[in-house]
């Protein structure tokens, strides 16, 4: 008689090998969704202020089921340079044509870094543009920052976002539970970033698309859609608050898909 414990084993294993030719079978047929001659298939995203890259995930996990290569950084939030310097990193980690993904005050970090050989597209998702030797905060005159988005300064000079008016002013469309955690979890930023000007504003060499939030909270959606204009952006209107990467995820890797395919060589 064979033990017990023997053909426990002999189970396991060969549920293992089973699961693993599954997983291969998936990844092959994730891999084929993509056209044979698409050349772009990685993808940076870079978060904004008060946040980090967890708020990529479900974007990610959606490209990455296209078969595309996600890449996402993680910024320290110190200085504008700094955040660069974290862009390019995983910039240099690519193995070749890119789109360079930026949320809110990510946009102003991959408008300088953008200017990478690697990048091919960018893609700002309610976002921030400058051109060489404008600030992030430039681009508010004229609009002004809204009454719900409140930004709380500590000593040190960095910045959190009043948990009081953290909902209406950042993520209204999402559930409480979320809300309180990406509350909770905030990565504050230091102010100073804010009156740094770029020194490449790689836009004006690069194809670029720009969603616009059209219930955002933190930025007014008639400067989003100044700022889409501005750089001459292929403009997508989603329905969502400040992070549409989080409320309408599928929406949002929908436009850097096509922003892939278009800079890559592959039909829409």
């Amino acid at each position: 008689m064979i033990p017990f414990r023997t053909l426990l084993l002999a189970a396991v294993g060969a549920a293992s090998i089973a699961g693993a030719a599954q997983a291969q079978s998936g990844q092959a047929q994730s891999a084929q969704t993509l056209p044979a001659g698409q050349t772009v298939r990685n993808i940076v995203l870079v978060h904004g202020a008060f946040a980090d890259g967890s708020g990529w995930r479900a974007v990610y996990d959606d490209l990455t089921a296209r078969g595309y290569r996600v890449t996402i950084v993680q910024n320290p939030l110190t200085s504008l340079a700094d955040d660069v310097a974290a862009t390019r990193r995983a910039l240099a980690r690519q193995d070749g044509g890119t789109i360079l993904v930026g949320h809110s005050w990510g946009g102003v970090v991959i408008t300088e870094a953008g200017i990478d050989d690697k990048v091919k597209g960018l893609v700002y998702v309610s976002a921030l543009t400058a051109d060489v030797g404008e600030t992030a905060g430039d681009q508010y005159a004229g609009f002004g920052i809204p009454s719900t988005f409140v930004i709380e300064e500590q000593a040190d000079g960095f910045g959190f976002i009043s948990a009081e008016r953290f909902k209406e002013g950042f993520a209204a469309d999402l559930n409480d539970a979320d809300v309180a955690f990406m509350r909770d979890s905030q990565v504050p930023i230091a102010m100073s970033s804010f009156a740094t000007p770029v020194t490449q504003a790689a836009w004006r060499t690069r194809p670029s698309w720009f969603i616009v939030a059209t219930e955002d909270g933190a930025i007014a959606p008639a400067m989003l859609r100044r700022q889409a204009e501005k750089i001459g952006a292929v403009k997508v209107e989603i329905r969502a608050s400040h992070v549409p990467m989080i409320s309408q995820p599928h929406a949002v890797a929908d436009v850097i898909d096509q922003a892939a395919r278009s800079a890559g060589g592959a039909s829409n």
